[in-house]
């Protein structure tokens, strides 16, 4: 049988006449000035800055004149990660991050803010008189020339309260993003086809009563638009469960469960209609009346009065602007997600607000139509409830996805609800907007929190954007990596120093490539000999410095002006003959300088001495130049001697790359040398470190497991903690009954130790990472989580069982590292 039924073209019933800059004007009549917002990253706001919010919407939504419709439009769309397989000289482990993220599915989020002028006959309609149902659309009432100023006005006085904010942004929508352009569709057209994809998506519409189909789309709509609905109290921040604990809380706005914790394609749409305040009171007054003359005949009549009073009470007692308001959840089915699968999830997430869901299944046709971006005064008023400004707010969604950094430097660390790739600068940027004044880091984690992979993952990425690298280490957390390095580079980089009988460290402090000694430099020699001569209860007296000064400054002249083989052995041999005669010539006594002491305490560092190793390399190793340094010392890490001596030429190694390397990013790493760290000496080394190196594009960052270890040195404490403007924690949740007093070393906010207690509270146990939480000068916060392709959790892995089968390969088939991890993740990836 032929179809006679009558269908109507888009184009016939299109509501929209024009469009001119950022403003829509309808068939209608109404005029709307279109917006973009850019909302806060979720999970960075305190109880504090959702206050802020909320004031701040309250003062900009109060100028805004009668007759004003609100609408706030948050795009949630299923897309897939993109991986960017072009990077120029890009290493093994960067490219298999990058295939391992390949299409990885996330929410992603998009905010417009649509403000229309309507009339007071067009805010009042109901569903009967929308434009979807009229064959024709002459407006009935227009908008004045002067009433029009007046708005436009009030909506730029809007903008900049929340501008102002530094929370929100709101910026104007071109011509171009409304209506689109060869390339790329514009909103009216996303909304149309339900996708932001390139033009020439159109699809069909299809209206039934309970839903819309766009194309093979079946569009659901969950209201709320009845108070009975509703919970008694809202707040526009909310405990997140998920991530709380007893000590702890971490929050999200009230609308979040319908925002990015809804995994689904969805729209959710926020209207707030600005009335004629005083008029709508007036109209409850008198309803009050007439229920008061019917309470005789019904008890229900009787309740309502005492409704309608308690609100009239609350309005008038405390000021409050009387509004209407509707929210609704707009759903689609898409790939394998099926009709009851959506409804499902938006039942349960509007459940999760305190609401009761309510599937809409009589006029979804008529709210899909006013959700037309610039449309919102076809909006149906038996579809709202009569609410106030305040509680109004609280159901607006104020949180946005995890946002990419705009800075070229930087590292990926993902999202946390997705896992998706985000790229964050942690010095750079935060430097050019004075949220740093320092790029130091303190790194604190206990053992299994995924420290070392952190690190590890973090330093590979900035050795791969041209950063010189040393490391201190104390348990081959970083041989791999280095490893790796050296082994890509033919031997030419990735240099690994540890100590063995057969092989110990040595070093050379008195060797320079161009024989030039400036004042650092002659310093750090001072420093080390100092260590070596002086108990750390042993006071060094004024004559002794400059007996000691000027010794050193003898020695380096003589190093400038002849041709001996610099080292400890001819310095030595300096001070017990010449120098030694100069103080005999200058009458200086022993107490001013006991010269034998000296030469006695040092003597085992002189040749045929216990530790004559130490300072007599004969290896003229160019370290100035090696981009990837590491020192793995955990066999002297108690070695009273050893220890601090090591340590402190390892300074001395990076102070020379902060004198020479100019306008190069350098980062020095120490994990857990702490015993040198606490001596006195060695603490203004330190200390002279931190408070330097950002003159010189460097990082000093600091890795410990316990925090007792940075507290039992005052000057470190305060020096590190008062000098490293990001600090790093992971999992703390073995410190639990501690962390007020690690709160309180670090000076964190409420707002950060609620995010620290969250770390890995709830993990997808789909996906393998850890939780890191990264603080940016007290200012900027949040979760990340650090994920990484298996060939990189290969490289950086510390169990030992893991790396004998490596190296095992390696041995067996004669193999470099890196080809022996490819063998492996191919095996890995064909189980």
């Amino acid at each position: 049988m032929r179809n006679r039924a009558k269908a109507n073209t888009l184009e016939r019933m299109f509501p929209i006449y024009s469009v001119h800059e950022n403003s829509i004007v309808t068939k209608s009549g109404d005029l709307t000035m279109c917006f973009k917002m850019e909302l806060p990253e979720i999970f960075t706001l305190s109880k504090q800055d959702y206050q802020h919010l909320s004031n701040t919407l309250f003062k900009a939504l109060e100028l805004l004149p009668n007759y004003t419709v609100v609408h706030k439009q948050d795009w949630f769309l299923q897309q897939s990660y993109k991986p960017d397989f072009q990077i120029e000289d890009a290493s093994y482990l960067a490219l298999s991050n990058q295939r391992h993220f390949n299409e990885r599915a996330y929410l992603n989020h998009t905010c417009y803010l649509f403000i229309t002028k309507t009339t007071k006959k067009r805010i009042a309609q109901q569903s009967d008189l929308s434009s979807l149902t009229k064959g024709y659309l002459l407006p009935k009432q227009s908008l004045d020339q002067q009433l029009i100023l007046d708005f436009t006005s009030s909506v730029d006085l809007f903008q900049r309260i929340i501008n102002d904010s530094q929370l929100l942004t709101m910026t104007c929508l071109s011509e171009n993003e409304i209506l689109g352009n060869e390339l790329e569709s514009g909103i009216l057209e996303q909304y149309f086809a339900l996708s932001d994809k390139n033009r020439g998506s159109l699809k069909d519409l299809a209206l039934f009563p309970d839903k819309v189909k766009v194309g093979d789309k079946s569009v659901l709509f969950h209201t709320l638009s009845h108070v009975e609905d509703l919970p008694n109290k809202v707040s526009c921040a909310n405990v997140y469960q998920n991530f709380s604990t007893q000590s702890s809380h971490l929050l999200l706005s009230m609308a979040s469960q319908v925002g990015l914790l809804l995994d689904c394609n969805h729209i959710y749409n926020q209207y707030l209609f600005i009335e004629d305040s005083q008029a709508n009171l007036k109209r409850f007054e008198k309803s009050a009346k007439t229920m008061h003359s019917l309470s005789r005949y019904s008890r229900e009549n009787q309740i309502n009065k005492q409704w309608i009073e308690k609100y009239l009470n609350t309005a008038y007692s405390q000021g409050l602007k009387s509004i209407r308001a509707h929210f609704n959840v707009m759903a689609w089915s898409e790939g394998t997600q099926g009709v009851s699968d959506i409804k499902n999830n938006c039942a349960s997430a509007i459940s999760q607000m305190g609401c009761t869901p309510r599937f809409n299944t009589f006029d979804a046709p008529v709210l899909f139509w006013a959700g037309i971006p610039g449309n919102s005064g076809d909006f149906p008023r038996e579809e709202s409830f009569y609410t106030f400004l305040q509680p109004g707010i609280c159901f607006l969604n104020l949180e946005t996805n995890y946002k990419d950094s705009v800075s070229s430097f930087g590292i990926t660390m993902c999202d946390r609800l997705t896992g998706k790739p985000i790229h964050v600068d942690l010095s750079d940027l935060p430097m050019k907007k004075g949220i740093i004044t320092n790029r130091n880091k303190f790194i604190l984690g206990p053992s299994g929190s995924g420290k070392s992979f952190f690190t590890n993952h973090m330093i590979r990425q900035y050795y791969e954007q041209g950063s010189h690298v040393l490391m201190v280490d104390t348990g081959n957390s970083y041989q791999g990596l280095c490893e790796l390095i050296n082994s890509n580079t033919q031997g030419e980089d990735g240099v690994y120093f540890t100590y063995t009988q057969e092989s110990p460290i040595s070093f050379n402090p008195f060797y320079t490539h161009d024989k030039v000694f400036d004042i650092e430099k002659k310093q750090s020699i001072i420093t080390l000999l100092l260590t070596l001569w002086k108990r750390d209860d042993q006071k060094v007296t004024r004559s002794e410095e400059v007996g000691l000064s000027n010794a050193v400054s003898g020695y380096l002249n003589k190093l400038q002006s002849t041709d001996i083989t610099p080292g400890f052995n001819s310095f030595y041999d300096y001070v017990a003959c010449e120098y030694k005669d100069s103080l005999t010539q200058k009458k200086v006594r022993q107490k001013e300088f006991d010269l034998d002491n000296f030469l006695n305490v040092l003597e085992p560092y002189y040749c045929g001495g216990e530790y004559d190793f130490l300072l007599n390399s004969q290896s003229d190793l160019d370290l100035l130049n090696k981009r990837f340094i590491v020192f793995e010392i955990d066999s002297i890490k108690d070695h009273g001697i050893l220890f601090p001596v090591v340590t402190i030429i390892i300074m001395e190694v990076f102070i020379n790359k902060m004198r020479y390397l100019d306008g190069i990013r350098k980062l020095i790493l120490i994990e857990e040398a702490w015993k040198a760290i606490a001596k006195q000496g060695m603490a203004s080394y330190i200390k002279y470190l931190f408070k330097t190196v950002r003159k010189f594009f460097g990082e000093a960052i600091i890795v410990t497991q316990e925090v007792d270890d940075i507290i039992s040195s005052e000057i470190v404490k305060q020096t590190i903690v008062n000098n490293s403007d990001c600090k790093i924690l992971l999992d703390q949740r073995k410190h639990i009954n501690k962390f007020d007093q690690i709160q309180q070393l670090l000076g964190l906010s409420e707002k950060e130790k609620n995010q620290i207690l969250s770390l890995n509270q709830n993990n997808d146990p789909n996906r393998l990472y850890k939780e890191v939480w990264i603080g940016l000068g007290g200012v900027h916060s949040l979760v990340y989580a650090t994920e990484v392709s298996y060939p990189e959790y290969l490289t950086f892995t510390t169990e030992q069982r893991e790396r004998l089968m490596i190296r095992k390969r390696a041995q067996e088939l004669n193999l470099d590292l890196e080809s022996a991890i490819k063998q492996l993740n191919r095996e890995n990836l064909s189980k």
